[in-house]
């Protein structure tokens, strides 16, 4: 006997847990937040995203995945970074600034790489 489950329109599945994309902004990437994140049940949940989270970051929210006779799945949250396509005049303006700061040396150690080569 085969069961077959319906995609869901913002869960995926991976065996008893439950998958979910998360859009942050860069801002509270970089500073931290907490986001109110939605469960199968009416209930939601208050995922803390620490100040320095990256793209592509996975959390784990234990007990609010898939339920069996063996136990219940977890709720895996993978955060992702929107960027704005067209940022406003204002946004567009903010980052300008942000950039004449510095990139802090992100790439530094592409440069190490071709002093090796």
């Amino acid at each position: 006997m085969s069961i077959h489950v319906a995609p869901h329109a913002i869960f995926g599945r991976k065996g008893r847990d439950l998958t979910l994309s998360l859009p942050i902004t860069y801002a509270e990437a970089t500073l931290g937040t907490e986001v109110s994140v939605p469960t199968m049940e009416e209930a939601r949940v208050t995922l803390r995203v620490p100040a320095g989270t990256r793209s592509g970051r996975t959390f784990r929210v234990r007990g609010r995945g898939v339920g069996e006779k063996t136990g219940t799945g977890d709720l895996l949250v993978t955060v992702d970074i929107a960027v704005p396509a067209q940022p406003s005049a204002a946004e567009r303006r903010l980052l300008e600034e942000l950039s004449k700061l510095g990139d802090s040396g992100i790439r530094s150690h592409l440069e190490a790489a071709d002093a090796t080569s």
